[in-house]
């Protein structure tokens, strides 16, 4: 089982990860890197929150482990 620290590790390099391609995206769509970036944002928070919360809850899960 991952301790908490390192799931935590773990969501905040994806979220960064994903940040960056997020104001990108949304860069391209509205042509604004402030804009793109706090779309960004929005979208990060609440998937670094729901990625901890799932990983945590498949670090209790014995299935598929060896």
């Amino acid at each position: 089982m991952d301790t908490k620290k390192r799931t935590l590790a773990k969501a905040t390099t994806w979220q960064v990860m994903g940040l960056m391609v997020m104001t990108l995206i949304g860069f391209l769509m509205t042509g604004s890197v402030a804009q793109g970036g706090v779309y960004a944002m929005i979208t990060s928070a609440i998937g670094f929150a729901s990625f901890f919360v799932h990983e945590r809850a498949w670090a209790r899960i014995g299935w598929g482990r060896s």
